[in-house]
């Protein structure tokens, strides 16, 4: 592989958390039926917290108001040897749309509570799901204005 071509896939991931429980997908993968953040892809032209707003509203039909920076996660998959970028933001729902379509593969969206997630590690989509829970817990979280 030519070092110089190599890039991350970029990706965000929504944290919502309400009433002792978070905002999760569950999704049809290659692996199964996974749970996992509102998540996805950065696409061309949009900012970042643009990227996890229209992420949310796709997956979940929850309008997500991103209000901090959970962190930053640089993570190689095993499986298809592609290193993700993520932008793990925490924030609120402040609308729902319930008769959305949800994107392909989704089959719901699911609040879950941490002890949930705790007890099936096997079902999450990756090991990223748990460890931006567990720094959201930990109170983590940097400005929305170190974004540029």
């Amino acid at each position: 592989m030519n070092e110089r071509a190599w890039k991350p896939n970029v990706t965000v991931a929504a944290l919502v958390l309400r009433d002792g429980r978070f905002l999760l997908v569950e999704e049809k993968t290659g692996d199964g039926i996974c749970l996992n953040q509102p998540a996805g892809h950065l696409e061309h032209g949009e900012t970042l917290l643009e990227a996890v707003i229209r992420e949310c509203r796709e997956e979940t039909g929850y309008d997500f108001c991103p209000q901090s920076l959970v962190g930053v996660y640089l993570r190689p998959s095993q499986q298809d040897k592609v290193t993700y970028l993520r932008f793990a933001f925490a924030g609120e729902v402040v609308g729902y749309d319930p008769e959305r379509p949800l994107d392909t593969g989704i089959i719901a969206a699911r609040w879950l509570t941490p002890e949930a997630l705790r007890a099936a590690p096997e079902k999450l989509r990756s090991p990223l799901v748990e460890e931006c829970v567990l720094d959201y817990l930990a109170g983590r979280r940097a400005s929305l204005t170190l974004l540029r």
